[in-house]
């Protein structure tokens, strides 16, 4: 894999194409997909700042290349700021969208419209192997908005279908790829974490053979 390869820590295609759009041309990506036996590693930590270092981190070290993990979620008001951390296996089983969706939906159905408000969370963080240690970066980018009380909208993943931003009559699911990266809580990460990325893929060595 060429030294100037930045590696995002999933396997989630949609992830990978977002951060390929926000980044622009110039940067190569990989996801978890082009590096067999990577880390599959768990989201334990309690909050997504502490899950997107952990990815980061393990994804850095086994690859020996910049590394880029984000952790992102829905904080809905009426549920006391959950899913959050909680949000990709809210129903039990990791990446079920429609139960996951089908679940908040549930337990909103008798929550008067007036305290519907939520907001999407992600903290993405760089880490880049240097000599024997690593540099870090984390940020967070948010966007506010309401749920609604039913799925509109075949873009996007996860909550999309749900989530309508502040300011906007659609959900986030029938934005156009362009707009909802303007807004979205991700695209505001990456965004701000994109003069590092672009800083750590430039000059590295090769990493050594395996």
């Amino acid at each position: 894999m060429p030294a100037d390869t930045l590696v995002l820590a999933t396997k989630n295609v949609g992830k990978l194409r977002e951060l390929a759009r926000i980044l622009g041309t110039g940067t190569r990506l990989a996801g978890l997909d082009a590096f067999p036996g990577a880390p599959d590693v768990p989201e334990t930590g309690a909050t997504f700042e502490a899950n997107a270092l952990l990815k980061a981190r393990a994804v850095a070290a086994y690859t020996e290349l910049p590394s880029v993990a984000d952790d992102s979620g829905l904080c809905v008001d009426a549920l006391n700021g959950m899913p959050g951390v909680l949000s990709a296996r809210w129903a039990g089983q990791h990446g079920d969208d429609k139960a996951n969706l089908d679940l908040v939906l549930a337990q909103v159905s008798d929550v008067p419209d007036a305290r519907l408000g939520a907001r999407f969370v992600c903290a993405a963080a760089l880490v880049v192997p240097v000599g024997g240690g690593v540099r870090e970066w984390v940020v967070t980018g948010e966007v506010e908005g309401r749920l609604i009380r039913a799925p509109r909208g075949s873009g996007g993943f996860g909550y999309d279908p749900i989530f309508q931003p502040d300011g906007f009559d659609q959900t986030t699911a029938e934005m156009t790829p362009d707009a909802k990266d303007a807004i979205s809580h991700r695209g505001r990460a990456f965004r701000a974490l994109a003069p590092f990325i672009k800083g750590a893929c430039i000059d590295r060595p090769a990493p050594r053979a395996r």
